[in-house]
């Protein structure tokens, strides 16, 4: 069996507050790219529950941040359309996108 591995290292401050965020890929030629913020979801079936890592370095900027969530809500009413094949409801989270983006003013 083929195995790929995702690194995700995170350099902290004196307060333990992330400071530096690189990841690495490399089956998709990424080594050690700086990154300011990531989310990852991991599902655990036994437990029935969704567990989260949510991670920002403290430069982040409050603007970069509402695109960062906009962009992912976007793809996540993509890959929810991918696994479920609900068109309807795609479309609904893709409606609360719009309507993020208009609220945070993201879009003229």
């Amino acid at each position: 069996m083929k195995k790929s591995d995702i690194k995700i290292t995170v350099g902290l401050d004196e307060n333990n507050v992330p400071d530096t965020l690189l990841w690495t890929a490399q089956d998709g030629g990424i080594e050690q790219e700086e990154a300011k913020a990531l989310l990852l979801s991991v599902w655990d079936s036994k437990a029935k529950e969704t567990l989260r890592i949510d991670l920002w370095t403290k430069d982040m900027p409050v603007d970069e941040m509402k695109q960062f969530f906009h962009q992912t809500l976007v793809a996540m009413a993509d890959s929810f359309q991918r696994a479920t094949a609900d068109e309807k409801m795609s479309d609904t989270m893709r409606d609360f996108c719009d309507y993020f983006a208009e609220k945070m003013e993201l879009k003229a």
